[in-house]
């Protein structure tokens, strides 16, 4: 354990981390439903904007991937300026600059300006791993596992209703106004962040930052810190993989009537059992050890995903994902714990920035090994072939956490 994390205790009792999660928590939802909220009309936005034919799918993939391939880029050095000048203002900076990029969408006269305000929505993101970092810096260590499990309850719904949302207001109000919604919920989003997160921090000046290296060398074990890593793109790949082809499965079993309203139904159930049992499983984590936890949810995503290929009908395969998301809430929480208990707080904002890197990574490339599987070998094999890339991370996870299955905690 780091000389950082003994004085834990001490240190963040000056500070209410309790209101700061919960202000977090709606931070992270609202940041969740701003980038959901426009995915179910992207496709008619890119068309309405002038684009025909084929190229109306090539932009909008275009207009989700430069986003998620731009903060792959910029994470590490938000995470490197938050090492140096605190997290609350890395998260003013990314929920401000947000409003702009994402509000000024409903502005755009055609797709080019529409790419470059996503290419910089990329650029300038990172509220969610900087608000992490912040509650993993002031969270008593032994209450991470609840600290960070009930945090991402928030994306999760954020993710869950925007869609939902999305839909309905375009509707309504029509696609550009959407945006405008947006911008707003983030200009409530700067300004909750700017009044009520609280965050005791001196900034440094040039050179006083801890040298990445030196933040390398007070990791407990370097091996499982890279493991983590990757853990962390797998299971994004893992959950992003099957998304492109959930409608057209759900139609391959069958369901004709409602298709967009059953899909949507089945997507969200997922997300629901994991708001519900994602802070509960945080507690779970907290008493067991949280890579014990994490190398169940493995095995459990393993199972469910398998279980995905073989579905008779919709109504299985809802109930197999609804069953599968009281196992999601313990996959990355329980790796944003162990990285909070691995790492020096010094060099914390960083760790979370190249872990977010990973995960971006993630969400890039599992759609694309999603469909490529899907086009060749049908629909099930999808699941199967997901099955078998979690299974490979989780005999990896066995043999990097070999040393400390029979331990609680990872010292």
């Amino acid at each position: 354990m780091t000389d950082s994390w003994k004085e834990d205790d001490c240190i963040t009792s000056e500070i209410d981390w309790k209101q700061n999660l919960r202000v977090t928590w709606v931070g992270n939802f609202l940041t969740g439903a701003s980038f959901s909220l426009v995915m179910p009309f992207m496709s008619l936005y890119v068309e309405e904007l002038g684009a025909r034919g084929n190229d109306i799918e090539l932009y909008a993939g275009l207009a989700v991937s430069v986003t998620a391939l731009a903060s792959t880029i910029m994470s590490p050095i938000w995470g490197s300026l938050a090492d140096r000048y605190g997290n609350k203002p890395m998260m003013v900076r990314a929920s401000t600059c947000m409003l702009f990029t994402m509000g000024g969408l409903a502005f755009v006269p055609n797709v080019f300006w529409l790419l470059l305000l996503r290419l910089l929505t990329g650029i300038f993101a990172g509220y969610i791993p900087n608000s992490t970092a912040l509650i993993a810096s002031q969270v008593p260590r032994h209450r991470a596992g609840y600290a960070l499990g009930t945090l991402s309850t928030g994306l999760v719904a954020g993710n869950l209703m925007g869609p939902l949302l999305g839909g309905l207001l375009a509707d309504i109000f029509g696609m550009r106004t959407v945006f405008l919604i947006v911008g707003g919920l983030l200009s409530v989003l700067t300004i909750l962040t700017i009044f009520f997160v609280k965050e005791d921090f001196t900034p440094l000046k040039a050179g006083q930052t801890m040298p990445m290296k030196e933040v390398l060398s007070r990791v407990t074990d370097r091996k499982i810190l890279l493991g983590l890593f990757v853990t962390s793109m797998i299971i994004q790949m893992a959950a992003q993989s099957v998304i492109p082809i959930m409608t057209l499965y759900i139609r391959h079993l069958g369901q004709v009537n409602n298709l967009m309203f059953v899909a949507g139904l089945i997507t969200s159930a997922m997300g629901i059992s994991s708001i519900l049992s994602s802070g509960f499983l945080g507690k779970i984590g907290d008493r067991i050890g949280n890579h014990r936890l994490l190398l169940a949810a493995l095995f459990y995503s393993f199972i469910m995903y398998w279980l995905s290929a073989h579905a008779q009908n919709p109504l299985q395969l809802g109930l197999i994902r609804f069953l599968y998301g009281f196992g999601t809430g313990a996959l990355l929480p329980s790796v944003n714990s162990l990285l909070t208990k691995m790492a020096p707080k010094e060099g914390l904002a960083r760790i979370f920035a190249y872990n977010q890197t990973f995960t971006y990574m993630g969400s890039v490339l599992g759609p694309i090994f999603g469909s490529s599987v899907a086009a060749y070998l049908g629909y099930p094999w999808v699941f199967y072939m997901t099955a078998g890339l979690v299974l490979i991370n989780l005999i990896w996870s066995l043999i990097i956490f070999r040393n400390y299955v029979k331990v609680k905690e990872i010292v």
